[in-house]
């Protein structure tokens, strides 16, 4: 009667305690410390106990960086393996067209006689054109200077020699040479012959050379093949670049060729 005159909130809460809070033990002690333990024991309390613990946020997102550095290394591994196959059947098919084949001999800008063996050993950067070209001659030999200076930039790797053919051999003399390569790189050598020795070079090199009607001034422009060439250090041909390739890609691409060269003389 007492509980129910001065507790009728606590008789509530009696009523839904679960069964074994209300088995009765003598004294009544042991019973009232069950039912308070029961009391303070909520629904998520009880269904954390319950319930397996997963891993947590940060081992997930472990997990899931791991898991995507794992495909993205393949992928690269898969893409690089990719990029050497096709640089490889690209040099194959450059090297069956026979281009550069045999020996030439000229002159350079010192007058000291040249011919394909003295570049042996050397990386070449090799361009064909003429003193008198108004522009296209000198952006084209401008890039060329600038690929190699980017290359002399790293020193684990080999120097690259830059080479200039005349396909103007009637203006082009020594002396012109050797006043017209200063104004581009110290290591720029000019090459320059007679008409008989500059048209054998260039027919091995396949490049395209014709001048044109001269003017009242004596003064005319040769019509010619835009192209750079890279000997390897076995002088053999092995890629060329056209004018729409930049001194980056060019350099690129030297770097490709020099990481994957295996000399073929013996």
């Amino acid at each position: 009667m007492l509980l129910l005159v001065l507790a009728p909130k606590a008789w509530h809460r009696l009523s839904h305690l679960k069964p074994p809070a209300l088995v009765w033990t003598p004294g009544g002690k042991a019973g009232h410390v069950r039912c308070r333990l029961l009391s303070r024991q909520g629904p998520g309390d009880t269904g954390r106990q319950s319930r397996p613990q997963g891993p947590g946020l940060g081992t997930r997102l472990l997990i899931t960086a791991l898991f995507g550095a794992g495909l993205g290394g393949a992928w690269l591994a898969a893409r690089a393996e990719k990029e050497q196959r096709r640089q490889q059947q690209r040099t194959e098919a450059l090297r069956q067209a026979a281009v550069g084949q045999g020996d030439f001999s000229l002159l350079d800008h010192h007058g000291r006689a040249r011919c394909k063996a003295d570049f042996r050993g050397q990386w070449v950067l090799l361009y064909f054109g003429f003193t008198h070209c108004p522009d296209i001659c000198p952006d084209e030999l401008e890039k060329l200077v600038q690929v190699v200076r980017q290359l002399e930039a790293e020193p684990g790797l080999p120097p690259v020699q830059p080479v200039f053919i005349t396909v103007d051999p009637e203006r082009d003399t020594v002396a012109a040479m050797a006043r017209y390569v200063q104004d581009f790189h110290p290591r720029l050598l000019g090459l320059t012959g007679s008409a008989e020795q500059v048209a054998q070079v260039s027919r091995s090199y396949r490049v395209y050379y014709s001048a044109g009607p001269k003017d009242e001034d004596q003064d005319y422009i040769v019509d010619h093949s835009i192209a750079i060439y890279l000997l390897s250090p076995d002088g053999l041909f092995t890629d060329y670049y056209s004018r729409a390739r930049s001194a980056e890609q060019i350099a690129d691409s030297v770097r490709r060729h020099m990481a994957a060269f295996r000399s073929v003389l013996h």
